[in-house]
């Protein structure tokens, strides 16, 4: 077994299980958070700070991190919560070469999930099994429709694009897009952010593509383009089965988001809480990109952020990664991260489109270890 293969074991078995919170307590709720730029410093229970220099010390700060999230977004539900998916197919349309099913799916009792699911024609009825990637959509109000190429065809067809590779997709709608009305006050007041209500909901997705016959379960990524591009990194950090992310234009840290102005996380459909109790503060909010970034190792991490995106500097990515990077290292997975860094504005090019695809062909349809 390689050094990756073990690395990728020891990951899963050590990460947190989907559905299961995590309890704040000692340093995880202390207000004096580590640097979040400084990702090889990990602090102990009796507050001692030390270098990170294991795999296991750099696991304890990756808890430090998911319990900082959960300060800002409120608690990942636990399996009380998981209830039937209750599969609906409302439509169903061959294209080429995919079928295209229209499906609606139970995330948590009362509430239902619109998403298209692409199934290719290739392994449909036959005793083989694809790779699979969840699709997340940028904020637009046909939701779910861009990815899949319904009705608009443009540079953000990337569930459309895999499908026609052979992926299985599925394509679910972010709460208050496409056809999932939704009200953050009223049917979201359980959750703290619309984020972690976003997460939940596309846990739940991975469980349906798990369900899948046509899916191989241990062969699913994510990608997401803009709010498809930090939906996807943050519920990767608390979705395991999520062996490879892209993102497009989703992120950098806090302080380099137009120079620390961060009234834009903080509406319902995000983290009012980085309003509310970190007071638009950078430098209060409990977690920073450095962190998710590095969170995501040794699993694969294709970051796509040009150099004219006027919304997620540049530099800020590339400060991330070079922190990220060290965590990678300690896995033995470098090979895994990956940023490109296209001369476009807020896009997700051509050309940068097709090397993440011929990524995820090299990380999904491998063997896992």
């Amino acid at each position: 077994m390689t050094r990756l293969a073990r690395a990728l074991r020891l990951f899963l078995l050590l990460a947190l299980p989907c559905g299961q919170t995590f309890p704040l307590r000692g340093q995880e709720a202390n207000p004096r958070p580590l640097d979040h730029r400084q990702l090889m410093v990990v602090r102990d229970s009796d507050g001692t700070e030390r270098p990170v220099k294991t795999v296991a010390d750099w696991e304890l700060r990756r808890r430090h991190v998911l319990a900082g999230m959960q300060l800002a977004m409120g608690p990942l539900p636990d399996d009380s919560r998981r209830v039937l998916l209750d599969v609906e197919v409302v439509s169903e349309e061959k294209t080429e070469k995919y079928l295209r099913r229209k499906v609606r799916y139970t995330p948590e009792p009362g509430d239902r999930v619109p998403a298209w699911l692409l199934i290719p024609q290739a392994v449909i009825g036959k005793a083989k099994s694809a790779p699979a990637m969840l699709c997340l959509h940028q904020t637009t109000g046909i939701g779910k429709d861009e990815p899949a190429a319904v009705g608009i065809r443009n540079n953000l067809n990337y569930a459309h694009e895999l499908a026609e590779r052979g992926f299985v997709c599925l394509v679910p709608d972010y709460p208050s897009f496409g056809e999932y009305p939704f009200d953050f006050k009223t049917q979201g007041r359980e959750y703290a952010s619309g984020s972690m209500k976003a997460i939940w909901n596309n846990i739940r997705a991975v469980d349906l593509l798990v369900a899948t016959p046509e899916v191989h379960p241990l062969r699913i990524g994510v990608i997401g383009h803009s709010l498809g591009g930090h939906n996807a990194l943050f519920t990767a950090m608390f979705e395991p089965r999520l062996r490879a992310v892209v993102s497009s234009c989703g992120w950098t840290p806090f302080h380099d988001y137009y120079g620390g102005k961060l009234a834009g996380w903080t509406s319902d459909r995000y983290m009012p809480r980085i309003r509310d109790v970190y007071h638009n503060s950078p430098d209060e909010v409990p977690f920073d990109f450095y962190e998710i970034a590095g969170g995501l190792a040794p699993r694969g991490f294709f970051s796509c952020s040009p150099t004219g995106d006027g919304n997620f500097d540049v530099g800020g990515v590339r400060k991330g990664i070079a922190e990220a990077r060290k965590v990678y290292e300690l896995y033995g997975a470098a090979d895994n991260l990956r940023l490109e860094t296209p001369d476009s504005a807020h896009d997700f090019p051509p050309a940068v489109r097709e090397a993440s695809y011929g990524w995820l062909e090299q990380q999904l349809k491998a063997p896992a270890p």
